[in-house]
């Protein structure tokens, strides 16, 4: 079994017992890089394709300037969804299947057209878009007090825990999708907000960067996968009760309530 299967396993476990771990650079790979920590995280898409889940798309993560600045990269990271990280719109959050969940709100983009990079721009990106659509993502580090450095944070498929996904979907050239604000409330009052140029200055950026980071590794952006940009807003520590609501100019609303 290579190190980085026991790694995978390590971090599936964690997700799966829902308890938090020391992070992979404390003890199992002190030296873990960037490049070896998605192959660690391949390891992880394998295993939840060989247990049957389906895979719903990639995610973006680390798409704010201040966040890159702030943990010194130069470029997002991603991660990937399945199918049964979805909750429906209106629907239930279990907190006791999370460790120490935070949520944000962002806007997703459906595929309508396979996009490959290198080279690929927002303009091919919108071009190729079949609609976009509102929501929010739970993400929940398996890592003991959301400690964690880069490649720990890519091997743990970034973060990704549930998402909720909005119900109306539009054609992109409906907006100027920079210009999209969203107000992200938790029991009516509102945490956080924000416009979608938080986004790499755009939304279609975040697909375009992740087509190109695709590209060294032969993949590609394909048709049909909806893709989470990143994060509009900051992330809030979600608590039993909460009633949760992302509100988006033009493009509706999406809610759940944390449950036990």
């Amino acid at each position: 079994m290579s190190q980085y299967n026991e790694i995978a396993k390590y971090l599936v476990s964690a997700e799966v017992d829902r308890r938090e771990v020391a992070k992979v650079t404390s003890n199992l790979k002190p030296d873990l890089t960037v490049e070896e920590a998605y192959l660690v995280q391949q390891e992880i898409v394998t295993i939840k394709l060989n247990e049957g889940k389906r895979m719903i798309g990639p995610k973006m993560g680390l798409t704010s300037l201040a966040k890159m600045k702030q943990m010194g990269v130069e470029e997002p990271i991603y991660g990937y969804v399945f199918d049964y990280m979805l909750i429906e719109n209106g629907g239930k959050a279990r907190l006791s299947d999370q460790i120490h969940p935070k949520v944000e709100a962002e806007i997703a983009f459906v595929m309508g057209e396979d996009l490959e990079g290198p080279g690929v721009t927002g303009a091919q990106v919108l071009a190729k878009t079949e609609y976009v659509l509102p929501a929010l993502e739970i993400i929940d580090s398996r890592y003991e007090n959301f400690n964690f450095t880069l490649p720990d944070v890519i091997a743990d498929n970034a973060s990704t825990s549930r998402v909720v996904f909005g119900t109306s979907l539009k054609k992109p050239d409906q907006f100027e999708l920079d210009l999209v604000g969203a107000t992200l409330s938790i029991n009516g009052e509102i945490k956080e907000l924000g416009a979608g140029a938080a986004v790499l200055g755009h939304p279609a950026h975040s697909v375009a960067m992740l087509a190109n980071m695709l590209a060294r590794k032969g993949e590609k952006v394909r048709k049909g996968d909806v893709i989470l940009t990143g994060g509009i807003t900051g992330a809030i520590r979600l608590n039993y009760g909460d009633i949760v609501s992302g509100k988006f100019d033009g493009l509706g609303e999406v809610t759940f309530t944390v449950t036990d």
